[in-house]
């Protein structure tokens, strides 16, 4: 069974999501023949290559809020994430361009190594203050999994996997997506945010189930929608346009 998982390097939702599936899935049967597939979008791609400001910077003026209030948006999220294990360092991360990133991912796919590198990008981002727009940042850390060099050096100085990323993207706008991290299971259960373990789980096993009685199908947008846990919150980082800072927005 594949899960496909739309989500941005640089959004705290979607590492806190991807734990949360890991852990989900970590005690699930079945868990050797699900297959994750990691599907690209840019929560902002008109953002700079050159990261110039901080995210709590930018966080108060998208949201119209004080620096204090962007601070404090960041410390709440820092928080859940320590819940789950994960270190950030919001007050290091910077304000940065995504589109190498998962080009990277997209060749990452291809070596079977796309889990590691997208858990790689995400620490060095809110663990350790990495530019991910810099080619010699992303170069080091898709060398670190052990993406063969030359190929990666190839990537970062060419357009390779361009269309990839923007393909993912268009599928995540045929389907509806305002916000990352999207799951969508087995083709035909969609979720939105980074939802508790016990309801993935469920949805995991219920995706598991009627997968093996049918063949996938491919959803439509309002097939999408429909077939999302009702018990959804909206813990997950917004396009641009779609925010409410009152939901649990995280930084993008």
């Amino acid at each position: 069974m594949e899960i496909e998982i739309w989500s941005d390097v640089v959004c705290p939702w979607c590492y806190i999501g991807k734990r949360r599936l890991e852990k989900a899935l970590a005690s699930f049967e079945q868990r050797d023949r699900v297959r994750l597939i990691w599907r690209s979008f840019q929560l902002d791609p008109s953002a700079p290559r050159e990261a110039h400001e901080r995210v709590s910077a930018v966080l108060a003026r998208k949201y119209a809020i004080s620096r204090a209030e962007a601070e404090a948006m960041n410390a709440r999220v820092s928080a859940l994430a320590a819940q789950e294990g994960l270190i950030f360092h919001l007050d290091q991360a910077r304000y940065c361009n995504t589109f190498d990133a998962h080009r990277l991912l997209h060749l990452a796919a291809a070596h079977d190594q796309a889990q590691e590198l997208a858990e790689r990008l995400w620490r060095a981002y809110f663990s350790e203050g990495a530019v991910l727009s810099e080619p010699g940042t992303l170069y080091r850390l898709a060398s670190e999994v052990g993406l063969p060099e030359p190929e990666v050096a190839l990537v970062l100085q060419s357009s390779a996997y361009s269309e990839a990323v923007r393909a993912d993207e268009r599928r995540a706008h045929e389907l509806g997506v305002q916000g990352v991290p999207f799951f969508l299971f087995a083709g035909r259960y969609a979720v939105s945010g980074a939802q508790p373990v016990p309801l993935l789980r469920r949805v995991l096993e219920r995706a598991w189930r009627e997968s093996a009685q049918e063949p996938p199908q491919l959803v439509t947008a309002a097939e999408a929608r429909a077939a999302q846990e009702q018990i959804c919150s909206d813990e997950s980082c917004a396009l641009p346009g779609s925010e409410n800072v009152d939901q649990g927005k995280g930084s993008a």
